[in-house]
């Protein structure tokens, strides 16, 4: 059945069919079972569509302005008109931000280098420096850095931000060589760097906006989820908790002969039939986007019928795939007599990128020692002057490979507090091997507030310039938690554990032990260095939060 503008659809039973909810009407009974194919009821299939229903409207629907009505792209769902509005937007702000940072750049180097004042000399430099935002935005379109499937979430983005911003570099560089060009190096060594940081600053607080947006239940795509009902529950609570990802789930469909109970729960997720029924949930709940899991029911003859049914309308159709954790950088689709064959590469752990990250770690750290040497002395004051006891706090670790070595912090706990454990053992708050207490009795007074910023960790960074440690990593265990790691969780000791990390920008303490292993595993296996600098980025909101530190 065709599912496009013009196309009459089949209204469930009880119902009638609206554009945006379909609400149960009077005197009719809500526990009619979804209609088949032809027309019949068919008890096989789920009936749970009526008993889960819910009146209460979704937060992306309630968070659309009444005012403002969507406007319906012809050939498209509606709910695809609504996404493909909000995302057209976005790409239009990522434009403008590239050509702030380009011109910034430009304008700033500019001044720098020659002064307010324009002469002979520097003419061609006021034309360079308004020629530089084109330039940029060029060199990421060509890069791709605009294309949605790399926005929004993910590091693809700034990766490909940094490769244009290489090939700039490389293409001045070799343009000025072969056509003799007396460029002056300082201006090309300042502008263009300091214009790819200023975009990829600009797109990292473009995407925190829109985060924050998410998080209010705007700019969401609508999901339907198809698998089994245990495969749908753990989906649906990780984009639940993972809200920034942008994926609100708005029914299921499971197979045939599953009444859905476990599903619907207290959370009331509607399930709209089987499988056969996935291009009518779609029209039913408003979604743009339809996410098959891993299920044997589901074989490639069965998903090329629903990517037929469902690309009409442009709906999304999105398969998961059973590999926990592995980026998309480390997939590549090969293939064999026909069939696409999906191939894993192992995570990069030594070599020429480790060496690069190596130098990144040792010249950034003696960097930041530099920038917060007056910080440093003054929180050492602080430490000394208000409590009785050595500034720095020095604690055996176990880093790469299982190395001990010890880490230094500023001391935010009395002298006696390794002596007072066991009587608080049992007041611990986290579930797992660490030991995590939110109102620590042992914590000073002004060890509350260098917990709460972070500020004690800052002389890791001489355990990152002795090369013990790096500036991105796991957490850096203690040796009596290490040793009640199952096998899985040793896999963390495969990298130098770091000041911060997934974990530390994803809620620290609050995060329970299994999410805990589970970001840092994540980090192990899928790392680059545009990684560590998103994540250096968000450290620097994560701090200014300051949720889950204590």
């Amino acid at each position: 059945m065709h599912l496009g503008a013009t196309a009459p659809t089949r209204p469930a039973p009880g119902r009638p069919t609206s554009p945006n909810r379909l609400d149960p009407p009077p005197g009719k009974p809500d526990n009619a079972a979804p209609l088949s194919a032809g027309g019949k009821s068919d008890v096989a299939r789920n009936q749970a569509i009526d008993r889960h229903w819910s009146d209460k409207p979704s937060k992306s629907a309630a968070a659309r302005p009444a005012a403002r009505p969507f406007v319906r792209i012809r050939g498209r769902h509606a709910a695809m008109s609504r996404r493909q509005r909000w995302e057209r937007q976005y790409v239009r702000s990522l434009v403008l931000c590239d050509l702030m940072a380009g011109t910034a750049a430009g304008a700033v180097t500019f001044g720098l280098r020659f002064g307010d004042e324009v002469t002979t000399y520097n003419r061609a430099y006021v034309g360079l420096s308004v020629l530089l935002p084109l330039l940029l935005l060029a060199v990421l379109a060509v890069s791709r850095a605009y294309e949605r499937r790399y926005l929004f979430v993910g590091t693809d983005e700034y990766q490909r931000v940094l490769r244009g911003g290489v090939g700039l570099i490389a293409g001045v560089a070799l343009v000025s060589y072969a056509l003799d060009l007396d460029l002056a190096r300082s201006y090309v060594l300042a502008a263009l760097p300091t214009a790819i940081v200023s975009s990829i600053v600009l797109r990292f607080a473009l995407r925190k906006r829109l985060h924050l947006a998410r998080a209010r239940g705007e700019s969401l795509r609508r999901v339907i989820l198809v698998g089994h009902e245990l495969s749908v529950i753990g989906m649906s609570r990780q984009l639940r908790r993972e809200r920034y990802h942008g994926l609100e789930v708005v029914g299921a469909c499971l197979p045939p002969g599953h009444d859905g109970v476990g599903v619907g729960g207290p959370q009331g997720l509607p399930v709209y039939g089987s499988f056969e029924d996935v291009a009518g949930a779609v029209e039913q709940a408003d979604a743009d986007t339809v996410v098959v899991l891993s299920c044997p029911e589901l074989d490639g003859a069965a998903l090329r019928r629903l990517a037929w049914r469902l690309e009409r309308d442009e709906v999304d159709l999105v398969v998961a795939s059973a590999l926990v954790d592995v980026a998309g950088a480390r997939t590549t689709i090969r293939p064999f007599d026909g069939l696409p064959m999906l191939h894993v590469e192992h995570p990069r752990l030594h070599g020429g990128s480790r060496l690069v990250k190596e130098v990144f770690d040792r010249i950034g750290a003696l960097a930041l020692l530099m920038i917060f040497g007056p910080l440093l002395l003054a929180l050492a004051l602080c430490v000394r002057c208000t409590s009785r006891g050595p500034v720095l706090f020095r604690q055996v670790r176990v880093g790469r490979d299982g190395r001990l070595f010890r880490i230094f912090k500023f001391r935010s706990m009395y002298v006696d507090a390794e002596a007072r454990l066991a009587e608080l053992r049992h007041l611990n708050e986290n579930d797992g091997v660490l030991f995590k207490i939110r109102d620590d009795p042992r914590v000073t007074r002004v060890g509350r507030y260098l917990r709460r910023f972070s500020l004690d960790e800052l002389p890791q960074l001489l355990n990152v310039a002795l090369g013990q440690m790096s500036l991105v990593g796991p957490r850096p265990p203690l040796p009596s938690e290490v040793a009640a790691y199952a096998d899985d969780v040793r896999r963390r000791l495969a990298v130098k554990p770091g000041m911060t990390g997934l974990w530390q920008v994803s809620g620290r303490s609050d995060l329970p032990w299994e999410e805990a292993v589970r970001l840092d595993l994540r980090y192990v296996e899928n790392w680059t260095l545009s990684l560590d600098l998103v994540i250096l980025l968000r450290t620097m909101t994560a701090v200014v939060r300051s949720s889950g530190a204590y």
